[in-house]
């Protein structure tokens, strides 16, 4: 007797909604991109992941990590902008700020590995991909940013 309902009967659905996978996306890369920079942010700080000891300082890669320590600046101001950015993530508040915050790293993580480590190209792609696709997500966000012209109030 049941089927007999007509689809209109309040709470009775005639075809179930099937839930996507593709909504739990957003959350998903917004998580990884979260536990990725909170974690190394932090490594940046505690040192809890070893380095490994046949690091070559002639190679460019190590050279540029040492110029960027040597600094007395850039290194923990990284790292610092990383774990910050990471926990923001992490906590799901004020994500678009977090994205914005962590957009110049993620360049400069990814032209890093394109041009001096490949051997950390994959992790660096994944993190770009992850950044423009939340980029994406948040646009409407970002659109009274990217104002040709704007009045201020």
């Amino acid at each position: 007797m049941d089927a007999a309902l007509p689809s209109s009967t309040p709470g009775v659905e005639a075809t179930p909604k099937k839930k996507s996978f593709a909504r739990h996306l957003p959350t998903a890369a917004r998580v990884f991109m979260g536990l990725v920079f909170f974690v190394f942010g932090l490594n940046g700080f505690l040192e809890f992941i070893p380095t490994p000891k046949d690091l070559n300082p002639a190679d460019p890669a190590v050279a540029f990590g040492i110029a960027m320590k040597a600094t007395g600046f850039l290194f923990w101001l990284v790292k610092g902008t990383e774990t910050v950015a990471g926990l923001l993530l992490l906590s799901n508040r004020f994500v678009p700020l977090a994205l914005a915050i962590i957009a110049p790293v993620i360049v400069n993580i990814f032209l890093t590995h394109a041009l001096l480590a490949p051997a950390g190209l994959g992790l660096a792609v994944m993190l770009l991909a992850a950044e423009l696709f939340l980029a994406w997500s948040y646009r409407a966000v970002y659109r009274p940013m990217l104002a040709m012209r704007v009045t201020p109030s």
